[in-house]
């Protein structure tokens, strides 16, 4: 089985090296001094689990797309639609698409009773350019569950995490996710297949909704969040807006959200991918998390003042790009 990643930055990259590693046959999208460096030195991987080195093939040609059995798309969701057509053109005509990004993805609602069946989100895909350019047979569904950093050009840090759980949208168990899976717990990871994969989507999503956008508005680690009575409150508000949301798509979360809350607290010492990003100076994902949650709210008539009060600041945070410096020689109180 061949593998091609689309957009092998931090994840994309780790992926593709642990493939490599358990004997896949691999190749990497990328651009600029990343791809340069692993297109000589290959992809050094640094572990608690163990570090490695890994030598994929890398180019920066999406074309390279028709040669794979298997496309992981490690994309961040805002940068999908500029080359969803571009993508779809240069699939091979078998390939399946692993779709990797963070919320509620594009395909969702492909294969889904109830009355927003075949729609698209504004938020996640808008105008319907990805869903038209990539076919909904091609699609495994995907939640991630690693985190990683890119800490020098082809030199991945994995933090935590090595659990990719996939699933067919329809929930049919079928031989090309068992194959799938086969691969990547063969270069180390977790791979489990849900029947119910829109459960674990949307129990990933209310955490990444609460905690990725205040994050990045407090710069607070995940269990620094846990420290004032009051942000668990208001997390356990915006916790439970985004539940009701799932609930009333008929999606049962398989724990409760007081678990979800300090689960998400337990986690410690660490920053989100949001604040992070916001530190990077990169854009902020919001729209295919909150900004997701709040159009469907309004489509189904919930109300989530708290998810969007928190969204529309983190929206400003994102726009002004980075905190503006104090003035020169401004004093602070004591």
């Amino acid at each position: 089985m061949k593998f091609a990643v689309v957009g092998a930055g931090a994840i994309g990259a780790y992926v593709g090296a642990a493939l490599a590693r358990g004997g896949g046959d691999v190749i990497l999208i990328a651009r600029g001094a990343h791809l340069e460096a692993m297109q000589r030195d290959g992809v050094r991987v640094l572990s608690p689990r163990g570090d490695f080195r890994a030598h994929p093939w890398a180019t920066d040609d999406v074309d390279a797309l028709g040669e794979a059995d298997v496309a992981f798309v490690a994309l961040k969701a805002y940068s999908l639609p500029a080359l969803a057509d571009r993508i779809g053109h240069s699939l091979g005509p078998e390939t399946v698409v692993i779709p990797a990004q963070n919320g509620i993805p594009w395909w969702y609602f492909q294969s889904h009773p109830g009355a927003l069946a075949g729609s698209t989100l504004e938020s996640v895909d808008p105008g319907g350019v990805i869903s038209r350019s990539i076919e909904p047979e091609r699609i495994v569904g995907c939640v991630v569950y690693c985190s990683t950093e890119i800490v020098a050009p082809g030199v991945i840090r994995h933090i935590e995490g090595t659990r990719f759980t996939i699933g067919e949208p329809d929930g049919s168990l079928s031989d090309r996710c068992r194959w799938i899976s086969e691969a990547f717990v063969a270069g180390g990871l977790k791979c489990p297949i849900e029947e119910r994969l829109r459960e674990q989507i949307w129990l990933k999503l209310i955490g990444n909704v609460a905690f990725n956008p205040v994050t990045a508005l407090t710069g607070a680690t995940l269990g620094e969040l846990g420290t004032l009575p009051e942000m668990e409150q208001l997390l356990r508000a915006m916790l439970e807006e985004s539940a009701a949301v799932a609930s009333a798509l008929g999606v049962e979360l398989p724990v409760s959200i007081e678990r979800r809350l300090q689960a998400g607290i337990a986690v410690g010492d660490h920053k989100t991918s949001t604040l992070q990003d916001l530190e990077a100076g990169k854009p902020l994902e919001l729209d295919c998390m909150s900004g997701a949650v709040i159009e469907l709210a309004h489509r189904l008539g919930i109300a989530v003042p708290h998810v969007e009060a928190v969204h529309a600041c983190a929206k400003l945070i994102d726009a002004l790009g980075r905190a503006r410096p104090a003035p020169r020689g401004a004093e602070v109180a004591a």
